[in-house]
């Protein structure tokens, strides 16, 4: 009867250990940005409720204003820089490094031209005499569109440095084999990946509620 009492404590208490294990097993860095993935959509969760008060608020109903077409084709053009940094793992498992770096040097070209078609977003909803300091609802989209490139550009930063190390390490035999086989590059581009896909996915969430109330 003890030795079944003391098997079953035993088991019992296993259970949370390994749970715990699976989180300790999940490297630091990649556990930041899944804390810091948490907090940017809190943020934006309570802007874009916000949002929609205000313009549930609003004298003014939808559609009195075209929606700016540069944000839709900001919008292709992220979509698309998703795609090609999907293709980045798989390079890095075949050890294509030279297609690697191509692959996050057109996503890079994509998030600028993304960021440049948001500029000319707003500046066509100055056209449309929507400004920063008019009504609220016209604040908030410059505010939350804002704050998402400013996000955007944080992933360009790490992906101007993942691409510098790329293109380093393509250049020789040996730098290739010690990057591919170098865990840390892994876990940045998986980082990266994730992170990327996050904010495209965010973009797109924000598009469509833009769409729907702009």
């Amino acid at each position: 009867m003890n030795s079944d009492k003391e098997r079953k404590d035993k088991v019992g208490a296993g259970r949370p250990a390994s749970a715990f294990g699976r989180i300790e097993r999940v490297p630091p860095l990649l556990m930041l940005l899944y804390l810091g993935i948490a907090g940017v959509t809190v943020l934006f969760v309570i802007l874009l409720a916000a949002y929609v008060q205000t313009r549930h608020l609003s004298s003014q109903g939808p559609g009195l204003h075209p929606f700016p077409r540069y944000f839709s084709l900001s919008t292709i053009v992220l979509l698309v820089s998703s795609y090609t940094l999907s293709q980045a793992q798989r390079l890095y498992r075949q050890d294509e490094v030279k297609s690697l770096a191509r692959c996050l040097g057109a996503t890079l070209l994509l998030g600028c031209i993304f960021a440049g078609l948001q500029v000319l977003g707003w500046r066509e909803l100055m056209t449309q005499g929507v400004f920063f300091t008019g009504e609220a609802s016209g604040t908030y989209v410059y505010l939350i569109s804002a704050l998402h490139v400013a996000h955007l550009l944080g992933g360009m930063v790490f992906l101007l440095a993942l691409l510098l190390r790329t293109l380093h390490a393509s250049r020789d035999a040996v730098r290739s084999l010690v990057f591919i086989r170098n865990p840390y590059r892994r876990t940045q581009l998986r980082m990266l990946t994730l992170y990327w896909h996050f904010i495209d996915g965010l973009w797109v969430v924000l598009f469509s509620l833009f769409l729907f109330l702009y």
